[in-house]
């Protein structure tokens, strides 16, 4: 009787060691993933442990010197053998299984993981509408989230705001959101009931910062403890999905929020080749889950590959086109992503832009690859020029009196040319100036304090060296009624601004040009009809009949 009271406390102890572990670690119970195999042997350490304990005889041995010394024999421990020749062969597996799934033995298979299409850039690439492309970075767009919270008197004492900052297309905008956070746990403890109530939401077009509160806050999230844990929640319902380090916060297109939860899919072996097989889009504020194949989610998400995950695959198709020992000894038409990226908004999707270079680390970019978060989709362009360090350093040169940083760049088509476009930064993180840098001649450099005059200085560089668009001469035209006309003085020169009855534009007419000084004629009433080209911002006025 007493053998079967040990045999039971032995066996519950055991598994409750084993739920425990499972509660923290969350492992997916799939031969997959590489967590299943660590707490396989975690819990086999646990059992040797308590087997140990249970079995061995303990003698206390007094020596001569007065210490207390514990000696054990092993002899009596019979089963400890097969529990220790256990955790060998599980550890054996997980180790073959790795050598097996890498690289050096498959590099063909993960060579090809990535299906790559050459195309034009000017056909894909349009001429840039300042509308809709993020003019601030991730650290920028923190700024600007920390600072609105601070103005939030009801909840900066209760809450932070999250890391996150997800770049998405919200609404035909390049928008960045992200959740606020518990301040600590006894703000937990204190909120937990109501959940989170807000999240931030930035405009990376006009820098505007809102924060959006809910009617039910969000219940689920990373910052939560307990079966409320993101991960735990999402753990319970899918036990056996192997989900991405990376949970991505979204919105959809009625503002409700959700976290993007990609399931890692591996193509090769058990351990290499991973994509993405699965997503499963869970409500902030309700906690239910939909699962969706990988090619079935909707539109509305544009977080589905993480960018680490599409720059590393697109080096595994650029470093092992002849095999892995290739890469690392010859290097033979080996080539990389550069040391950065950034996002694009295309096709109301979000694409990661990265150049690429040789492994040797040149100072040159053979072209620049885009990658689709949703779809995997990967277009490379054929563009030699300069990489973005270098084009970074250049911006940096003209400024350097003032000491301003530059922000990793976004490509552009301006006047059908790649064109680098980047924001420069004060000591302080705070937006200066802008510089516009030509990819393939990255000597050529304008900046400017804001977006309209560092396009217009660009323009003219590239007019200067004989570079005009295709559509220059393709002016628009829009007739109407003067609603309201007047002057203003900007950096010594004179401009009107108009606008016209039947439009929310606004047209700027440049007073330095002699053709457009009759506009000053012109009054709230009379009728006019404008030539212009369209400009961020504001059209800039080409011509002009009354």
């Amino acid at each position: 009787m007493k053998k079967l009271t040990r045999n039971l406390i032995f066996a519950l102890t055991g598994l409750i060691a084993a739920g425990i572990l499972y509660y923290i670690y969350l492992p997916a119970i799939n031969i997959h993933s590489a967590n299943f195999w660590f707490f396989i042997m975690g819990l086999i350490v646990v059992c040797m442990a308590v087997y140990a304990f249970r079995r061995v005889g303990k003698q206390l041995v007094i020596r001569e010197e007065g210490l207390p010394h514990l000696s054990i024999d092993f002899k009596e421990v019979k089963g400890l053998k097969y529990l220790l020749f256990l955790l060998l062969l599980v550890f054996a597996v997980y180790l073959i299984g790795s050598i097996l799934s890498s690289p050096i033995v498959n590099a063909k298979k993960y060579q090809q993981l990535l299906t790559i299409e050459e195309r034009n850039f000017t056909d894909d690439i349009k001429e840039v509408d300042y509308n809709t492309i993020p003019l601030l970075d991730k650290n920028s767009a923190a700024l600007l989230g920390n600072r609105k919270m601070g103005s939030l008197v009801d909840m900066v004492s209760q809450f932070e705001v999250s890391s996150d900052y997800t770049q998405i297309n919200y609404q035909g905008k390049p928008v960045r959101v992200t959740p606020l956070v518990y301040a600590n746990p006894v703000k937990w403890l204190t909120n937990q009931k109501n959940g989170i109530p807000a999240y931030i939401l930035i405009d990376m077009a006009s820098q505007n910062t809102e924060c959006v509160k809910l009617s039910d806050g969000i219940k689920y999230s990373k910052s939560e403890y307990f079966n409320r844990y993101l991960y735990r929640h999402l753990r319970f319902r899918y036990p056996t999905y192997i989900f991405d380090d990376q949970l991505f916060f979204e919105i959809d297109e009625e503002g409700t929020p959700y976290w993007v939860c990609p399931v890692k899919k591996f193509n090769i072996g058990l351990f290499g080749g991973q994509t993405v097989g699965r997503v499963v889009l869970c409500n902030a504020v309700t906690g239910e889950c939909v699962d969706y194949d990988v090619k079935d989610v909707p539109q509305w998400v544009d977080k589905v590959y993480s960018a680490e995950l599409l720059t590393q695959l697109y080096d595994y198709s650029g470093i092992l086109k002849h095999g892995y020992f290739n890469s690392i000894l010859g290097q033979k038409d080996c080539l990389q992503s550069t040391n950065g990226y950034n996002y694009i908004a295309l096709d109301d999707d979000v694409w990661v832009y990265s150049g690429v270079t040789s492994v040797s680390g040149d100072q040159s970019n053979v072209g620049f690859v885009l990658m689709n978060q949703r779809t995997m989709e990967t277009r490379f362009y054929k563009v030699e020029g300069a990489i973005e360090d270098s084009a970074m350093s250049s911006a940096e040169g003209q400024v350097q009196n003032l000491g301003y940083v530059a922000t990793f760049p976004l490509l552009l088509n301006i006047a059908d040319e790649p064109t680098y476009f980047m924001a420069l930064k004060d000591a302080s993180g705070l937006v200066k100036k802008y510089a516009m840098v030509n990819v393939q001649k990255y000597q050529w450099v304008a900046i400017g304090d804001t977006i309209q005059e560092c396009e217009k200085n660009y323009n003219e560089l590239l007019s200067t060296n004989g570079i005009v668009s295709q559509n220059a001469d393709a002016l628009k035209t829009a007739s109407g009624t003067i609603t309201a006309i007047a002057p203003i003085v900007l950096e010594g020169t004179t401009h009107y601004y108009i606008c016209l009855d039947n439009t929310e534009d606004m047209f700027d007419a440049d007073m330095s040009l002699e053709e457009l000084v009759g506009i000053i004629r012109y009054k709230e009433g009379d009728r006019i009809t404008i030539s212009y080209t369209e400009g961020y911002g504001l059209h800039h006025v080409k011509a002009f009949s009354g």
